[in-house]
Formats: C-alpha cells, sequence, structure tokens
C-alpha cells in the first residue's frame, strides 16, 4: 500500500466522521448518514489495499 493511498484512506475516513458528528450535534439525519457512508467507503478501500500487499508479498 502506498503511503499516499492510506493517506488519502485516512482522510476520507476523518472527513466521514467530522460530518457524522456534525450531522449529530445539529440534528442533520442525512448528514450523519454521509458520514457513515463515507467511513464505510475509507474502510473497503483500505481493505482493498491490504489485500493488494499481501498478494504482493
Amino acid at each position: 500500500m502506498s503511503a499516499a493511498d492510506k493517506a488519502e484512506n485516512t482522510a476520507d475516513k476523518l472527513k466521514g466522521q467530522a460530518k457524522e458528528t456534525a450531522g449529530k450535534a445539529v440534528g442533520n439525519e442525512r448528514l450523519q448518514g454521509e458520514g457513515k457512508a463515507e467511513q464505510a467507503k475509507s474502510d473497503v478501500k483500505q481493505a482493498g489495499e491490504h489485500a493488494k500487499d499481501a498478494f504482493k508479498h
């Protein structure tokens, strides 16, 4: 996994967490959902990167 991919996935996850938190703070369920979705997408991308690494070694 390249460091750039890992950093991008981490940034996406943090952005999703921020959206979810903001949504909870203002009572916006749509924003909470978007945040959760971004986090899930980041997790899937991260898992894919780990799988690629496993096949390389």
